[in-house]
C-alpha cells in the first residue's frame, strides 16, 4: 500500500512537472546576461500571446531597459538605445486579477493610467509589490533563471536622460535579443 501511494505521488509530481514544462519560456539576452522567463499562458492568455507576438517579430531586439527603480522594478520593451519609442500594436485587454502576483522575479505588463492600455512594455519586479496587484497590473510569468542579471540591472546608476526626468540607467542596458527558448 505504501509503495502504491508513493508511486501515485511520484506520478502526480511528474504530471505537474510536465504541465509546468508546457508553459512557453522566453530568454532575454541582455548586455548584463540572460534572463529566462516562464510565461503563464493559462492565467493570462491574451497577455502571453501579445508578449510572444513581440518576441516572434523581434520587436524587443535592440531595445533597452529605460526605467530602473532599484527597490521596485526594471522596465523595458518600448525604447531603443537613443530612447526613441518603437511602434507597437494596439493595446490589449488587461488580465489583472489572474492569481499571478507582482512579486520579486515576476514579469508584468506596463501600462498608462488607462486600464486596457498595455502594448509592448513590461517590467520585472525586483521586490514584492502587492500594491500593483491592487493597482490592476497584470503579472503573467516569472523569472526561472537569471535573477542575478535582474539584480545587476536594478543596481545600475540612474538619473535623467533624453526625454525622461529620472530613473534612466546611465549605462545603457540593452535587450540584445528576445527569443523563445524552444526555438
Amino acid at each position: 500500500m505504501l509503495v502504491r501511494t508513493l508511486f501515485a505521488a511520484l506520478g502526480a509530481l511528474a504530471l505537474a512537472g510536465a504541465a509546468r514544462a508546457a508553459n512557453p519560456v522566453v530568454v532575454l539576452e541582455t548586455s548584463k546576461g540572460d534572463i529566462k522567463i516562464e510565461l503563464f499562458e493559462d492565467k493570462a492568455p491574451i497577455t502571453v500571446k501579445n508578449f510572444l507576438t513581440y518576441v516572434d517579430e523581434k520587436h524587443y531586439d535592440g531595445l533597452v531597459f529605460h526605467r530602473v527603480i532599484k527597490d521596485f522594478m526594471i522596465q523595458g520593451g518600448g525604447y531603443d538605445v537613443d530612447l526613441k519609442e518603437r511602434k507597437t500594436h494596439a493595446p490589449i485587454k488587461n488580465e489583472f486579477g489572474n492569481g499571478v502576483p507582482n512579486n520579486r522575479g515576476y514579469i508584468a505588463m506596463a501600462r498608462t493610467n488607462a486600464l486596457d492600455s498595455a502594448t509592448s512594455q513590461f517590467y520585472i519586479n525586483t521586490v514584492d509589490n502587492p500594491g500593483l496587484d491592487k493597482g490592476k497590473y497584470c503579472a503573467f510569468g516569472r523569472v526561472i533563471d537569471g535573477m542575478d542579471v535582474v539584480d545587476k540591472i536594478r543596481n545600475v546608476a540612474t538619473g535623467p536622460k533624453g526625454p525622461f526626468e529620472s530613473d534612466v540607467p546611465q549605462e545603457t542596458v540593452v535587450i540584445k535579443k528576445a527569443r523563445r527558448a524552444d526555438k
